[in-house]
């Protein structure tokens, strides 16, 4: 795994064995970039991480000189891999979380820019991230929510739905705050 661009360019991150996240794939992590950058100013941006796992998609915003990046994750284990990592690399814009992401959505005081979530594919309830973060106005005016998943799920049918990008097996759907 490695950073694909910005400040911390071609650095890579090398996590234990132990942790048990599934990161995004660097050719879908690029992708995914390509097009968020076309749509956003990464600087002007508040950047909310969801089920950050290794963090790579944090230290990726973090790269692209995003105003401050939050990530949020529950397991201990990969909670200190981000924190340490982002201390080793001088990262002095994000800021780790450890809690469940569910509960952190209910309770958030603050707005984001772009919001992007990577539950487990497998984890039951998933979708509601999309529910909680679209009604809990969370996303400031112009707001984009990426939330990937498998090829099983279908988001098309909420109103703020945008467009689906598929990179292999990895699916982003994207929201856009009205």
């Amino acid at each position: 795994m490695r950073i694909v661009s910005g400040k911390y360019k071609g650095r890579a991150i090398n996590p234990p064995r132990n942790l048990r996240a599934r990161p995004t794939t660097d050719f879908a992590k690029e992708n995914l970039f390509n097009v968020l950058g076309n749509l956003v100013d990464f600087e002007e941006c508040d950047v909310l991480d969801l089920f950050a796992g290794t963090g790579s998609i944090s230290y990726e915003f973090a790269s692209r000189g995003a105003r401050s990046v939050t990530s949020v994750e529950i397991n201990s284990v990969h909670y200190n891999f981000i924190r340490q990592t982002a201390a080793q690399l001088g990262i002095g814009n994000l800021y780790p979380v450890k809690a469940n992401v569910f509960l952190y959505l209910k309770s958030c005081p603050k707005q984001f820019d772009i919001i992007f979530s990577d539950a487990p594919y497998d984890l039951e309830g998933s979708e509601q991230v999309v529910k909680l973060v679209l009604e809990g106005d969370l996303l400031r005016p112009g707001g984009i929510l990426i939330f990937e998943h498998s090829k099983k799920m279908d988001f098309s049918a909420y109103p703020e739905f945008w467009q689906l990008r598929s990179y292999g097996s990895v699916q982003f759907s994207f929201f856009k705050k009205l």
